[in-house]
């Protein structure tokens, strides 16, 4: 069915969640996130997680399937906020904060050196890694991972020097990578 998402790991494995049919919405596809999760296994558990886009909250909902200690959810789109705070309480979940902004205004409100893992995987039309990164990067623990998604080669989206290319992968047109900071 359309405009759902199913949960691929973790306790709440298999469960399917609905999302709002917006345009340009896109979850990150299955096999995607089954790669980026085998790859943070180890480090999603307890993790103060940030999803700086969250859209139909496929990234956020797997991180805390798998153990995540806390995740931040940021989505501008009130139609898309109603759906994800559904999701949340249909999961019972009291260790998530859903806000609703844009990411740059939410990220300037965010304290620093608090998320081990981030998400960052904008809307492509808005161009937005380079801005969005350069507002993350305080915000990052030492040794932090970061996962970009992105529609074009990851060397040209300007991203934080002390964000190093651990990992990458491609899927179709989807071209992701796993960033360690490293200061």
């Amino acid at each position: 069915m359309k405009n759902q998402l199913r949960i691929i790991g973790g306790e709440w494995k298999r469960r399917v969640l609905p999302f709002a049919p917006i345009e340009g919405l896109r979850p990150t596809p299955d096999r995607v996130r089954e790669t980026l999760f085998n790859w943070l296994m180890w480090d999603i558990q307890q993790a103060q997680v940030l999803d700086v886009c969250a859209g139909s909250g496929a990234l956020g909902f797997e991180a805390l399937s798998r153990g995540a200690a806390h995740v931040t959810m940021i989505e501008p789109n009130l139609e898309q906020n109603k759906f994800l705070k559904s999701n949340l309480a249909l999961l019972n979940v009291n260790n998530a904060k859903l806000i609703q902004s844009t990411a740059q205004i939410a990220l300037k409100q965010l304290s620093n050196n608090q998320f081990d893992v981030v998400f960052l995987d904008p809307p492509y039309s808005l161009n937005l890694w380079e801005e969005l990164a350069s507002l993350i990067d305080p915000k990052l623990k030492a040794d932090a991972f970061i996962y970009v998604e992105a529609d074009q080669p990851l060397s040209s989206l300007n991203l934080p020097s002390s964000w190093h290319l651990i990992k990458e992968t491609k899927a179709g047109t989807v071209k992701s990578g796993l960033y360690r900071k490293i200061d």
